[in-house]
C-alpha cells in the first residue's frame, strides 16, 4: 500500500509533531493531513495553526470507539503517528491500521511503560530505579499501552547528577533525531 496521508496524534506540547511535520514537508512521500488531540488546551494546536496544518479536538465519545475510526476514514488517513498521545487507541483503529500506526516512548521498553507512564513520570522512574541508561523506543501500536513490537531503540547515559528534567532533555534530543527518520523508513517500505 502506498502511503499518502498521515495523521499525528498528540496530547501536549507537540514538539515531536512539529519536528515530524517539518521533516516530511520537504518529502513527496507523505503529507500530514491532520493533527488530532483529545486535549483542547494542548499547545500542539498552536503549532498546527502556525504550520498551517488542519487539527481536530476529539470529544470523549470519539476517543473511545468506532467514531474515531469513522473520523479517520473521512480524513482519508493512511498512516498514524502517536507523538505524546496519552489515550489508548481503540481496537478498531489499531486493527485497521496494523503496521501503519507507530508510537514513541521516552524510555527503553519494556521497562517504564504502560498506563500512566508518560512525560516526566518516566524519567523520574528511570532515576529512582538507578538505571545506567535510558533512551527512546519506537514501536508499533497495539491494544495495550506500550506493548507493541519494537521497531527501534536509541540509548543515552543516565548521569549521576541527573534530575528528571536533564534526563528528559537528552531523551528529547534522541526523539527529534530519530523519530522522523524511522517513520520515513517505515513508510518507504509500505
Amino acid at each position: 500500500m502506498k502511503i499518502n496521508t498521515m495523521a499525528i496524534f498528540a496530547s501536549g506540547s507537540g514538539s515531536n509533531a512539529e519536528n515530524i511535520i517539518r521533516h516530511f514537508s520537504e518529502k513527496k512521500m507523505v503529507k500530514t493531513v491532520i493533527i488530532v488531540t483529545e486535549n483542547p488546551k494542548a499547545f500542539v494546536l498552536e503549532r498546527a495553526r502556525r504550520l498551517n496544518v488542519k487539527w481536530h479536538v476529539l470529544d470523549a465519545e470519539t476517543v473511545r470507539g468506532e467514531r474515531l475510526f469513522d473520523f479517520l476514514k473521512q480524513q482519508d488517513v493512511d498512516f498514524i503517528v502517536l507523538a505524546g498521545y496519552l489515550k489508548l487507541v481503540p481496537k478498531v483503529v489499531v486493527e485497521h491500521f496494523r503496521g501503519r500506526i507507530v508510537n514513541i516512548h521516552p524510555a527503553l521498553l519494556p521497562k517504564f511503560g504502560g498506563k500512566g507512564m508518560y512525560g516526566i513520570r518516566v524519567h523520574e522512574a528511570v532515576l529512582q530505579a538507578n538505571e545506567k541508561e535510558s533512551g527512546i523506543t519506537i514501536h508499533y501500536v497495539d491494544t495495550n499501552y506500550d506493548e507493541g513490537s519494537v521497531i527501534f531503540q536509541a540509548r543515552c547515559p543516565v548521569i549521576e547528577c541527573d534530575k528528571p528534567e536533564t534526563l528528559a532533555e537528552r531523551v528529547h534530543e534522541l526523539e527529534y533525531e530519530h523519530y522522523p527518520m524511522v517513520l520515513e523508513s517505515i513508510i518507504a517500505k509500505l
